[in-house]
């Protein structure tokens, strides 16, 4: 029975993926970037709307599984979903052995890669960057680089590592442990550290797990949204969504390379329009931290706002709210039609 339904919301989500428009855009193939074949999926009802590129989190969590939650997305933007090296059907496509470098340095480089197949193929001069969780960590550094590239930024559950600055989510876990009685779990993650940068793979990996499993907002978000539209998703066959985990903890190593980042040390200065729109009730990458960041921030355009009752994985939890940001504060100024003025700044 639970294979017969998952099949029936399978072929239900494909009709509504379904782009019948007569200048719409669906097409989706292994592309040579960075040495290696990588999986690049282009949608839209209108080529002529503005182009996203998203920047997956994870990492090794690609955005295909959530295509049908952010259909509505498409009716207004073409967006480009790329299956980073060691995520997704890349991953899927050669295995661990097939996934050349795995550094944060190779992603980045990957992601201009990708940015200028899609300039080309498109046509377009720029495309928007919207990134998010862990891709947020290479999308800031696109967005600082490389403005000629990019009509803005657009940043969800987005990290700001700030050079361990703050430890504020960690000391959060603590809190919650302690007022749950979970003395085991406490104890380890005390003896981490809150200095982030020390840690190994596999402790950041038990971190993030930690957080998600005793946040009970962040658990709903991942049983009724990740995991929900893993099982029903109509691109992922059984194997495929074996591939997928396979790829998640494959891509574990590169979450310690992160901890070390200062942000602010990179630079605070954009010269592109910059957008930070979070989870009111994130515990993994808290609002607070980001809106300091964006406090600090210069840009000809620049607007911070928080999504409602949403915890991490805000976008696709509430994927109406995160389009209607994009329509009213982002769309209108990468397409022209306002003035910075009047998004705010």
């Amino acid at each position: 029975m639970l294979l017969t339904y998952r099949a029936l919301k399978r072929r239900a989500n494909a009709k509504k993926l379904e782009i019948r428009t007569p200048n719409g855009i669906d097409e989706a193939s292994y592309v040579r970037i960075g040495g290696i074949d990588q999986w690049i999926s282009i949608r839209g009802e209108d080529r002529s709307n503005p182009v996203i590129l998203e920047i997956h989190g994870g990492p090794g969590a690609s955005n295909l599984i959530f295509i049908p939650r952010t259909r509505t997305w498409e009716r207004h933007f073409t967006i480009v979903r790329w299956d980073m090296r060691g995520a997704g059907r890349t991953f899927a496509a050669t295995g661990p052995d097939g996934q050349g470098e795995m550094t944060l340095d190779r992603l980045y480089a990957d992601a201009l890669e990708v940015t200028a197949h899609i300039r080309a193929r498109l046509g377009v001069d720029k495309v928007l960057l919207v990134a998010n969780s862990f891709g947020s960590v290479t999308g800031l550094r696109l967005a600082r680089n490389h403005p000629e590239l990019y009509s803005a930024y657009v940043g969800t559950d987005q990290n700001i590592i700030g050079g361990g600055r703050d430890s504020s989510a960690y000391e959060a876990l603590l809190a919650r442990l302690e007022k749950a009685g979970k003395k085991k779990e406490r104890a380890k993650v005390a003896a981490m550290g809150p200095d982030r940068a020390a840690w190994t793979a596999e402790q950041w990996s038990e971190y993030a797990k930690t957080v998600v499993t005793t946040d009970p907002l962040t658990y709903d978000t991942m049983k009724t949204v990740v995991i929900r539209s893993l099982w029903f998703s109509p691109l992922h066959t059984l194997r495929g969504l074996r591939a997928y985990l396979k790829g998640m903890t494959f891509s574990e190593q590169l979450g310690p390379q992160a901890m070390t980042i200062d942000e602010y040390a990179e630079g605070t200065a954009f010269r592109l329009p910059f957008f930070l729109f979070q989870g009111d009730s994130d515990v993994l990458t808290p609002p607070k931290p980001a809106q300091r960041y964006y406090e600090a921030v210069t840009a000809p355009v620049k607007d911070f706002a928080l999504i409602r009752n949403a915890s991490h994985f805000a976008s696709f939890r509430h994927p109406e709210q995160f389009l209607d940001l994009m329509l009213t504060k982002v769309r209108p100024v990468v397409t022209g039609e306002v003035t910075g003025e009047a998004v705010g700044r």
